[in-house]
């Protein structure tokens, strides 16, 4: 929870600056650490859940403010609930494969894990090219 709350403020600051391109960073960083968690020795399991903590700060930080800035004031909270609805679930639905997977194959579990968190990329990037420049950050259109 440490790393997650420092890795919040960090991931936050972040975004303020360069957008929802902080997020790519973000989700390369979080894709080593199911290899790190699983096959790493003892500090490799250590840095993985520290990675692990520094992407749940960074998903808490950004992505909130990104709906923000991605959806008019009048429509906030269903984008909100929406959001959550659809990251909750997808959340349940990984977490089950993620468990039959850790029954039947270490490295499939891995292997899973991390094509799933790199899949997030294009999507990003989707975004970010659907973004005018300047609509990037959320600081821009004051």
């Amino acid at each position: 929870m440490a790393v997650d709350a420092a890795a919040a403020l960090v991931f936050g600051r972040l975004f303020d600056r360069i957008g929802i391109s902080a997020l790519t960073f973000a989700v390369l960083l979080s894709s080593l650490f199911a290899p790190l968690v699983f096959f790493g020795n003892g500090w490799g399991a250590l840095l993985g859940m520290t990675l692990w903590g520094m992407s749940m700060g960074a998903q808490e930080s950004i992505l909130k403010a990104a709906v923000a800035g991605l959806v008019p004031a009048d429509k906030r909270g269903s984008a909100y609930g929406i959001f959550n609805t659809g990251y909750g679930l997808s959340w349940f639905l990984g977490s089950l494969a993620m468990g039959i997977l850790y029954d039947r194959s270490i490295t499939g579990l891995v292997v899973f894990s991390v094509a799933l968190q790199l899949a997030a990329l294009p999507v990003l990037f989707l975004v970010k090219k659907r973004l005018p420049v300047a609509d990037d950050r959320p600081n821009s259109r004051q």
